[in-house]
C-alpha cells in the first residue's frame, strides 16, 4: 500500500466492525430472561442485568404483567425490530422504537396505551444494548496496524444520535482519521455523493479507496456507484447472494481477513504498473 495503490479504507460500522445485531439480541434476551438470571444469581454483566431487571420489574409492577407476559412483550419487540422500516425524514427513531414497546404491551395484555411505560422500557433496553457494543481487541489491533499504511474512515448510515451513541459506546474514534454518519449528510450510502465527500475529507481519489461492509445494497453498491478501487463484502455466513445483487470485488468471512485482501490489491496494482512500464518502453523504442 503506497503511492500507486490503496490510500484509504472506508469501514461500515454496524455488523462489520461491531456486532450490533448480536448486541440487540443480547439486550432483549437479558430483558426477557431477567427474572431467571436473578434467581440463578448470575453476574456476567452487572450493569446490563440491572437494566434488564428494571424492564421486567417495570412491566410487572406498573402494568401488573406476569413474568410470562413480560417475556412475551420482549419477544414481540424483538420481532418488530427485525422488521423495522423507517423514513428518516418523517420518523424519529426514538419515537418509532418507543412505539414498538407500546404496541407490544397492548398486543400482549390489552388495555390503553401507556406511552410513559413504553418509553421507560425502551431507554432501559437501549442502555443494555449499548453496553454490549464493543470493538473487539483483535479488530482494534488490525485497525492500528492498517492505519500505519493507509488512512481509515468510518462510514455509517443511520440516525445521527443513534449512530453517534454507538460510536461512543464502542470507543472506536481513536482508530479513524474521520467519521461520517449518513444521517448528518444530504444523502446516505449507496449514493455516490457521500463516498465522494469522504474522499474529499481524506484528500484522496475514489480510485485510491476501498469500501468494507456487510451490506450489498448500501456498502458494496455504494462503492461501485462511487467508482472506488475495490469493494470488500463481509459475508460472515458465506451464504450465496441473490442473483440480482451487486457483485463485490472481494468477499471475506471475517473483517480480520481484510489485510490479506489489501495485499492482493497492492500486488495487482504493482503487476499492472510493471506491465505498463514494459509496454511503454517497447513503444518508446
Amino acid at each position: 500500500m503506497g503511492v500507486h495503490g490503496v490510500k484509504a479504507v472506508f469501514f461500515d460500522l454496524d455488523n462489520t466492525l461491531v456486532d450490533t445485531a448480536a448486541a440487540g439480541r443480547r439486550a432483549i434476551e437479558e430483558v426477557r430472561g431477567g427474572g431467571r438470571e436473578r434467581e440463578r444469581g448470575e453476574r456476567r454483566c452487572p450493569d446490563g442485568l440491572c437494566c434488564a431487571l428494571q424492564v421486567v420489574n417495570a412491566l410487572r409492577s406498573k402494568h401488573h404483567c406476569g413474568e410470562g407476559e413480560a417475556r412475551g412483550i420482549c419477544d414481540k419487540v424483538q420481532a418488530k425490530l427485525l422488521k423495522e422500516c423507517r423514513d428518516p425524514a418523517k420518523t424519529c427513531i426514538t419515537d418509532l422504537r418507543i412505539s414498538h414497546w407500546e404496541e407490544a404491551i397492548q398486543e400482549t395484555i390489552g388495555g390503553e396505551a401507556n406511552r410513559s411505560l413504553a418509553a421507560e422500557c425502551y431507554f432501559l433496553w437501549k442502555a443494555t444494548r449499548l453496553r454490549h457494543l464493543t470493538l473487539a481487541e483483535d479488530t482494534r489491533g488490525m485497525l492500528t496496524e492498517l492505519r500505519k499504511a493507509v488512512r481509515l474512515l468510518l462510514l455509517t448510515n443511520g440516525d445521527r444520535q443513534t449512530q453517534r451513541e454507538k460510536i461512543e459506546a464502542c470507543a472506536c474514534q481513536p482508530y479513524f482519521d474521520a467519521i461520517v454518519v449518513g444521517g448528518e449528510q444530504k444523502e446516505e450510502k449507496p449514493a455516490p455523493s457521500i463516498f465522494h465527500y469522504c474522499c474529499d475529507l481524506l484528500g484522496v481519489q475514489p480510485a485510491e479507496c476501498v469500501m468494507v461492509g456487510d451490506s450489498l445494497d448500501t456498502d458494496i453498491q455504494g462503492g461501485l456507484n462511487a467508482g472506488l478501487r475495490a469493494t470488500v463484502w463481509l459475508n460472515k455466513s458465506m451464504a450465496a447472494p441473490a442473483d440480482a445483487s451487486p457483485v463485490p470485488h472481494y468477499v471475506i468471512s471475517s473483517v480480520l481477513d481484510l489485510p490479506a485482501v489489501l495485499q492482493k490489491i497492492e500486488h495487482k496494482v504493482n503487476a499492472k504498473l510493471g506491465t505498463d512500464r514494459v509496454v511503454s518502453g517497447t513503444e518508446a523504442r
